[in-house]
């Protein structure tokens, strides 16, 4: 060790040694003894093993390179270089600790992602901008009947629904297009034949420099129970509603029912007189077009119900905001009347078709009005009171509002009225709001509620146009 250092070795900038056949020092360059100067002695710098490797690389003489030492969070590679005529060894080493912990972590990365792609119950899935199947996760085969290999290539576009596959398609390009992302409820063909609904998360991967989208990434997930418990639920719920709305329906049944029966026995009178009062003829033509008339609007009424009240999947299709909330606000017409609230409409000029179901789109204006005819009662008993329904454009959306002029609802618990079972109601359950917001988002949209500028409560409901 004493031993003046070779010019080389002297030069060498990477730590280096010059250790006998015996794997004792000889010789330390400057690099290795500032090395060293900050922790432990050379023993601990080297391989452990590094009396046998010198041992083989002079009897063997070549060199032995990229041999791992760790000290600490340090981690040097070493090589070994025979020096047969003097019977010694040259160790030169470099410091590899980034190098070799990037690899590490990359390697637990690549881990981890196998473990969870080849584990997880959702089918995680890369597609190209037009939708074809670059990559797919063995869940595959669990949710859709196929495997990844036979699906890499093919469109997306065949296994969406035939009525639903347009919609779907433009509405998501729009949004990953503008947004960068988007979730979708709609139905994908299985193996077998059979259409099962999938929630669908996409992101869309960009183009460092131009921003265009090269790469979709997407997690699909089966929520065919879902959707089924949903439906189930929202069926009960509209029973229950029409069962609290009897009265009304009741009604205006039974409005037509009695004009019915005053015309039909007007017209047997006149029947009566038909050889002695020559106009008799006239006015019971007239009664029998009038009995046709309340007997259609009777018929128009209970076939209203009854497609209120129908049990089946959900129908996704173009509907027309002003129709479906027309009829919501004929089902608690009487309801609103008996409240003495007064529902004035603002609907927009030529309002786009939101993409939803009839009957579940229904069911969410009436309850959205409910809750409102609610508050009025609440805070303007046995006085006139009045709720806005509006709707209008809204980015590429139809943003549609129920304002009514009850208490109100402070700002910190403003989300918590769509937490199922929450109700501030004696007889209520709690599941109005919160199945509502469900059903909407199903559709592809979004409710929530918001303090109104001159008081109460506002529900805003935010619907997806349909792009067909």
């Amino acid at each position: 060790m004493d031993t003046p250092c070779s010019p080389l070795l002297a030069l060498d900038p990477q730590p280096s040694v010059l250790l006998g056949s015996d794997a004792r020092p000889r010789q330390l360059n400057r690099a290795l003894q500032a090395l060293v100067a900050e922790g432990p002695a050379l023993a601990a710098w080297l391989p452990a093993n590094h009396v046998a490797l010198v041992r083989a690389c002079l009897r063997q003489g070549r060199a032995i390179d990229e041999v791992e030492a760790e000290v600490g969070e340090r981690i040097l590679l070493w090589t070994f270089i025979p020096d047969d005529a003097r019977q010694q060894v040259l160790a030169r080493c470099r410091d590899a600790s980034e190098e070799r912990h990037g690899t590490r972590e990359a390697s637990r990365a690549r881990r981890l992602y196998r473990l969870i792609t080849e584990n997880t119950t959702d089918l995680i899935s890369r597609h190209s901008p037009d939708g074809r199947f670059l990559d797919a996760t063995p869940a595959a085969f669990r949710l859709l009947g196929v495997w990844p290999e036979q699906l890499r290539g093919t469109g997306v576009r065949a296994l969406l629904h035939p009525a639903e596959r347009r919609q779907t398609l433009l509405q998501a390009g729009a949004a990953l297009e503008e947004d960068g992302y988007h979730t979708m409820t709609c139905r994908l063909r299985h193996a077998d034949g059979r259409y099962r609904w999938f929630e669908i998360a996409c992101r869309a991967i960009r183009e460092t420099y131009t921003g265009a989208v090269v790469e979709v990434v997407a997690v699909s997930r089966d929520i065919t129970l879902r959707i089924e418990a949903q439906e189930n639920l929202a069926h009960s719920a509209r029973v229950a509603t029409l069962g609290e709305l009897a009265s009304g329906i009741a009604h205006e049944i039974n409005q037509p029912l009695a004009a019915v029966l005053n015309y039909s026995n007007a017209s047997l009178r006149y029947l009566d007189n038909l050889d002695r009062d020559p106009q008799a003829r006239e006015r019971v033509g007239q009664g029998l077009r009038r009995i046709n008339a309340q007997a259609t609007h009777a018929a128009e009424v209970i076939r209203r119900l009854r497609a209120f009240l129908r049990k089946g999947p959900r129908h996704l299709q173009a509907l027309d905001i002003a129709e479906v909330a027309g009829e919501a606000l004929r089902l608690c017409a009487w309801e609103a009347g008996e409240a003495q609230v007064r529902i004035e409409q603002r609907l927009g000029a030529q309002l786009p078709r939101v993409h939803a179901d009839r009957v579940l789109l229904e069911q969410v204006l009436l309850n959205l009005l409910r809750n409102a005819i609610d508050a009025n009662r609440e805070r303007h008993a046995g006085r006139p009171s009045r709720i806005l329904l509006c709707a209008a454009r809204q980015d590429d959306g139809l943003r549609v509002e129920v304002r009514d002029q009850g208490p109100g609802v402070a700002a910190e618990r403003l989300e918590a009225i769509f937490t199922p079972f929450s109700t501030s109601k004696a007889d209520g359950l709690g599941l109005g709001l919160s199945m509502s917001r469900s059903i909407v988002e199903g559709f592809g949209g979004s409710l929530w509620a918001r303090a109104g500028d001159e008081g109460g409560l506002v529900l805003c409901c935010r619907l997806a146009v349909n792009r067909t």
